[in-house]
């Protein structure tokens, strides 16, 4: 069947929207390893005394780093009183480093919204092309930043990065998901994020200190996210658009068979333009939908709270936790270069990420979630007490260890790729840019919270915290098992049908009726 069929043009089409996810997985981990090398910086350039800087150089290693201490992992002794002095330089060192970390999230936040509608207003691949230009001006301004106020140029170059990794959130999941076939639509979608997990291990490694992370080379290392955003740019003049954009949005199906001949490598194009049809005059019957509207209309209110749960879900289950925590607990287990554990973390992230492309298609996703969930269930357990029972058995700390390897595979085996292309699978054209905005911004807001609220929550928790993910984690698996259905080489209709069972089983023949929001036109 030619719907089946991988052909070249659909491989060089996803890889090159995917150097989109790679950028974004860059963007995200970039910033990590060479935090000491340039908080020194911002102290040269700000004119901070030698001897206060070693003082905040101390502080800031243990309060502001985005892999921070367990204070109840080793013994702290207090530091030297040498500290009192230095007191309005570490607060302004620490504020200008928050910023560089977190202006990036906010960054993210704000442009999340806006992917979907760039898509729709300019096509896929040219929002995809302006979307590269503020990928570029953030590259530029952190590679520049050594020759000027560094910390300006960072937070700045942060912040606009963001934005472009925030409209690429939205822009790549929807256009994988437009020229896949129905029966590969799920292993492609993996590939969003396999691409952000691979961008994450690249920056780990190319971020050590004998490669690009030294104090002669930092700022080449945050600007050589430009490279993967010319590299896309070229290759995206070779792309061919969206045919659902072209035949749905602006109802040129001449353009649409063409693009879908070069996917498909075949002229025999009749079942996705039957498709395609179908889902056009469902569409027609649709007026624009908003974002309040997915909300306040009864016919897409399931599907959007399912999404967004899915997404919750992801960034809720602790898993930025098991990286904050992954640098102490290899150290007190007694690995003498952490940093190198972080990255076998790192590499596994990737492995089970790839794996997941290979399982989604015969698993599904719904299948794929619930075990991902379920295993990260048990890790979040066994990590919580091996930290309770590190001080009596020291062996403990390998259980830890055991525990946050097993974590990360089974996340990246369902809740890490799973959401970003569900969302799009759960909506037809019409209700879809709006879908994605919203479920972006959701993942982004979540992550934002987690950052900002992880160490606070440790603090608080000591080692019982991940007990509270465990719980946290349980709730989603049930609600996962309950209302989320399975969409495994369904088409748009099929999975409206799935979502009225759910919804009928649960809330009663009225509801169902009201689910069917790809046949029920919008009511104004």
């Amino acid at each position: 069947m030619t719907e089946d069929k991988i052909t070249g043009t659909l491989v060089f089409t996803v890889f090159t929207a995917a150097l989109g996810s790679f950028q974004f997985g860059y963007d995200i981990g970039v910033i990590n390893a060479p935090q000491e090398v340039i908080i020194s910086h911002y102290e040269y350039v700000l004119g901070i005394p030698l001897e206060d800087r070693k003082a905040i150089n101390n502080y800031t290693t243990n309060s502001t780093n985005d892999l921070p201490t367990i204070p109840y992992l080793r013994d702290s002794t207090p530091a030297p009183v040498a500290e009192e002095e230095p007191t309005e330089s570490t607060s302004l060192i620490t504020m200008l480093w928050s910023l560089s970390v977190s202006s990036f999230a906010v960054g993210g936040m704000i442009a999340s919204f806006f992917g979907g509608w760039l898509g729709d207003q300019l096509g896929r691949i040219k929002a995809m092309l302006v979307a590269n230009v503020l990928s570029l001006v953030g590259a530029l301004l952190m590679g520049f930043s050594k020759l000027g106020p560094s910390h300006i140029l960072i937070i700045s170059g942060r912040s606009i990065s963001g934005l472009y990794c925030g409209l690429i959130s939205g822009l790549v999941p929807m256009y994988i998901g437009e020229i896949a076939p129905t029966t590969l639509r799920g292993a492609l979608g993996t590939l969003h994020q396999l691409a952000i997990v691979t961008g994450i291990l690249i920056s780990q490694i190319v971020g050590l200190d004998f490669i690009l992370g030294s104090h002669e080379q930092w700022h080449i290392l945050l600007g050589l996210s430009a490279v993967p955003a010319i590299l896309q740019s070229l290759l995206l003049l070779f792309c061919p658009e969206s045919p659902r954009y072209l035949y749905i949005k602006l109802d040129e199906e001449v353009k649409a068979k063409k693009s879908l001949k070069r996917l498909r490598g075949s002229d025999d194009v009749i079942k996705d333009i039957t498709e395609m049809r179908k889902e056009k005059e469902e569409a027609s019957g649709e007026q624009r939908v908003s974002i309040i509207q997915l909300f306040t209309n009864s016919s897409y209110r399931q599907p959007i709270i399912v999404a967004l749960m899915l997404h919750m879900a992801q960034q809720f289950s602790g898993i930025n936790g098991i990286f904050y925590y992954s640098t102490s607990i290899f150290q007190t287990a007694g690995i003498s270069q952490p940093v190198y554990a972080t990255i076998g973390v790192g590499a596994i992230n990737m492995v089970f990420t790839a794996l997941s492309v290979f399982l989604v298609e015969k698993a599904g996703r719904r299948c794929l979630f619930l075990i991902g969930m379920s295993g990260m269930f048990v890790c979040a357990i066994f990590m919580s007490v091996g930290l309770i029972l590190l001080n009596k058995l020291a062996w403990m700390s390998y259980v830890s260890m055991v525990a946050i390897f097993l974590f990360v595979s089974f996340f990246e085996i369902g809740p890490g790729p799973i959401p970003w292309f569900m969302v799009a699978e759960f909506f037809s054209q019409g209700p879809r840019p709006a879908a994605l905005a919203i479920a972006a911004f959701s993942n982004w807001t979540c992550n934002f919270i987690v950052a900002l609220c992880f160490q606070y929550i440790a603090k608080f928790c000591g080692p019982y915290v991940f007990f509270l993910f465990a719980g946290v984690i349980l709730a989603f698996t049930l609600f996962t098992f309950f209302k989320v259905p399975e969409t495994k080489g369904k088409s748009f209709e099929e999975i409206a049908a799935e979502f009225r069972k759910k919804s009928g089983t649960a809330q009663g023949p009225k509801a169902a009726m009201e689910m069917e929001f790809l046949e029920a036109s919008e009511t104004v």
